[in-house]
């Protein structure tokens, strides 16, 4: 048997090839799915199924293309309703792949076609893994809110997924190895480990929803203090249930000249720089949102980017504005119009004003706190990080919502802005540099450094 996990970081998402025999599955697959293809190829194996454990939120997966490309089959649970030709599983349902056989389980709760996918051992017909899609994490398990709608409230689904890990996940025997389609960073659960695979036994002990509890505090443990969804996720979903494009399909981005740049930037487009913080820091386009490579693009800029935007890249080298491209379609952002010829420097030769955005150590910052004309601090991180330990009299807005709450703070006063590392508080200046907050900084190494150079924290 072969067997393989793809991990992206950059959506937290894990997918997986297994083989046997010449044949092969791939479960719930990222859209670029060249890497299933060659690796399928190079293991003599040819793609029978593709498996979905159920419509993805958070990113836009590649099943439509994979089968057009390999003749697989897509294999959906029976509620998928996909607009197109697809298998629909029930409960109970095998698949057959080389040697190996693949069960079946239904196991709503994150989605109402929600299914988890167990492999038995070839030689004695018992469970030997399960791939839990969004139903099981490590640590954790699938929110319950992402789904709902007239049809089932997050309640109803909740009471699933209760159902569902108990009836059908935790029954398995404890040596059977748990595979999940996300890690820690994804918002389709709240407190994902950074491991990537367990066992059931290790679940049963360490995950706090495992735990006995009946149903109804589990009901409102599940569906209490959700942080809010991004709005990219309702229209992955749909571009999941239609079948994407394929990658190739997609219009390549034009180079743009400065000046066309800053024409587009005045009709609306948003001008996203992709440049590591102490780049973009130095100086930027005005206006420009900074989302850098190095940490969770996609997400973020599935986050912050309303769908359907004019996009326009600034980066350092041609290779990261194909890589952009390619990571903004993994969440449906389509709309790359153009990059900036030459980067920053063409902008600067072209005479054009150019923004910067101070950075501060946290001595500084502590310093700064001192003094008479204190800055205010916004703490961008999510509210259970920012609940663990915080600089005295930060403000916590999460930097999904920085944006629409940008009108509530005071645009005259001096402002630092912090998270945990540094990764997100670039992008929560950015973001209030654009609302006319002009007296900004950047708090490097956020507060992690803050804690490691020993200074006070308030819980």
């Amino acid at each position: 048997m072969f067997f393989k996990q793809f991990y992206l970081g950059c959506l937290a998402h894990a997918s997986y090839l297994l083989g046997d025999a010449g044949e092969a599955a791939v479960i719930d697959p990222q859209r670029d799915v060249q890497q299933y293809i060659d690796e399928a190829e190079r293991q003599g194996l040819k793609i029978k199924y593709v498996i979905e454990t159920h419509l993805h939120a958070d990113f836009v997966s590649g099943h439509r293309e994979l089968a057009e490309r390999t003749g697989a089959h897509i294999v959906f649970g029976w509620r998928a309703n996909a607009e197109f030709p697809y298998l629909a599983v029930r409960d109970g349902h095998v698949l057959k792949v080389g040697g190996l056989t693949l069960r079946i389980l239904e196991t709503p709760g994150h989605t109402p076609e929600s299914i988890s996918i167990v492999l038995l051992d070839p030689a004695t017909q018992a469970p030997q893994r399960v791939f839990t899609g969004d139903t099981l994490f490590i640590g954790d398990v699938g929110r319950p809110d992402l789904a709902a709608s007239k049809s089932f409230t997050a309640e109803q689904m909740a009471e699933m997924l209760y159902d569902s890990l108990r009836g059908q996940l935790m029954p398995l025997p404890d040596a059977v190895e748990v595979f999940p389609a996300h890690g820690a960073g994804s918002l389709c659960g709240r407190n994902i480990s950074r491991d990537t695979m367990s066992t059931m036994g290790e679940q049963r002990r360490l995950n706090y929803a495992l735990a006995p509890m009946e149903k109804s505090a589990f009901v409102h443990m599940m569906t209490a203090d959700l942080p809010p969804a991004p709005d990219y996720f309702p229209k992955d979903a749909e571009i999941n249930r239609t079948g994407a494009a394929a990658l190739s399909q997609l219009q390549p981005p034009a180079e743009l000249t400065p000046a066309q740049v800053a024409a587009m930037t005045d009709s609306g487009a948003v001008v996203l720089d992709v440049r590591p913080s102490a780049a973009f820091a130095a100086g930027h386009v005005p206006g420009s949102l900074n989302i850098g490579q190095g940490g969770q693009f996609a997400s973020w800029a599935g986050a912050l980017i309303p769908m359907g935007s004019t996009i326009i890249i600034v980066a350092e080298e041609m290779g990261q504005v194909d890589e952009a491209v390619t990571r903004l379609a993994r969440v449906g952002l389509e709309s790359v119009w153009g990059y900036l010829g030459g980067g920053m420097w063409a902008w600067n030769r072209d005479g054009r004003s150019v923004a910067t955005m101070p950075q501060i150590p946290v001595d500084e910052l502590r310093h700064l706190l001192a003094e008479p004309n204190a800055p205010q601090v916004i703490d961008v991180r999510q509210p259970g990080e920012f609940m663990n330990g915080h600089v005295e009299g930060a403000v916590n807005i999460s930097l999904r919502e920085l944006q629409s709450r940008a009108g509530s703070l005071d645009a005259s006063r001096p402002t630092a802005v912090i998270c945990q590392g540094g990764y997100r508080s670039i992008a929560g200046a950015s973001i209030l540099q654009r609302a006319g907050f002009k007296q900004l900084w950047d708090v490097v190494g956020g507060t992690g450094a803050w804690t490691s150079a020993g200074f006070p924290t308030v819980r």
